[in-house]
């Protein structure tokens, strides 16, 4: 069993041990930072503070100069991380160098044209060489994800789909075919950012992936706050929180994002 499914198949153990008090389980985290943001070393020490604080899975994010699903937190962080020499090389890198500090489970995500340019065997190579447990190509349809998903298996790497409320019957069952870790439900339509409630289309979606496959959920978009990862792990596995933690990390004091970055996480995992 990947890494991944070892930390999920924990998260649900410590939900049935809590069934009959649910609030007292600890929620599930998923915690998204970009590589190199703000710049390459604290980026490295940030990665370690996550595990540190608690996340239970870590999502690293390729900077890209075109993204097409990312709102301008996210957006503002791939600047600064490109602009301090990030890149999907790097951010490898940044994996390998954390790999002897942590055994947390990492899912790279991506967009589709850095891996093209630096070519799909290389990538997917060196990605298990590094550490990386799972690989999220945001913009490559599940139609045409067949060559990388024998890649990524061949190597043991898990390959993580998007499901959104407007995902078809067949395109989930597609990707519950051929997903391995979890499956990304996004809880609306749009781009990520920061959100006051959780969408009321988040509970609806994560019922139909649970319709087809009993494997993982983890919800994300617009979660920033405790109550919003704990509202959201009594229907999915884990919460995925990114803007708001990209935002904790743009707001902090010179030399103290780690830090801000590790208080943040206790805080949304409920341990302060």
């Amino acid at each position: 069993m990947s890494r991944l499914g070892q930390t999920f198949a924990r998260l649900r153990e410590s939900r049935t041990l809590a069934a009959a008090d649910p609030v007292t389980a600890e929620p599930g985290l998923v915690a998204y930072v970009t590589a190199g943001d703000p710049d390459l070393a604290t980026s490295r020490d940030i990665v370690v503070a996550l595990a540190r604080g608690g996340a239970d899975v870590i999502e690293i994010g390729v900077p890209f100069s075109d993204p097409i699903a990312d709102g301008p937190v996210i957006q503002q962080a791939s600047e600064r991380a490109l602009a301090a020499g990030s890149s999907l090389a790097a951010a490898l890198a940044l994996v390998r160098d954390v790999r002897t500090e942590i055994e947390t489970p990492i899912v790279l995500f991506t967009y589709v044209n850095p891996v093209m340019r630096m070519g799909t065997d290389e990538f997917v190579r060196t990605s298990a060489e590094m550490g990386v447990d799972g690989v999220l190509m945001l913009d490559l349809p599940i139609e045409e994800s067949d060559e990388m998903h024998v890649a990524l298996e061949a190597r043991g790497l898990d390959q993580i789909f998007l499901i959104s409320p407007t995902t078809t019957d067949h395109r989930l069952r597609r990707a519950a075919t051929l997903g391995r870790g979890f499956l990304y439900a996004i809880s609306r339509l749009g781009v990520t950012g920061v959100r006051h409630a959780v969408a009321e289309t988040a509970r609806p979606v994560v019922e139909a992936i649970r319709q087809v496959t009993p494997m993982p959920v983890a919800l994300g978009f617009g979660l920033s706050r405790p109550e919003h990862v704990r509202e959201t792990c009594t229907y999915a596995d884990a919460a995925v929180v990114g803007s708001a933690l990209v935002q904790v990390i743009a707001d902090a004091a010179p030399g103290q994002a780690p830090a801000e970055a590790e208080r943040f996480v206790r805080w949304l995992k409920g341990r302060i």
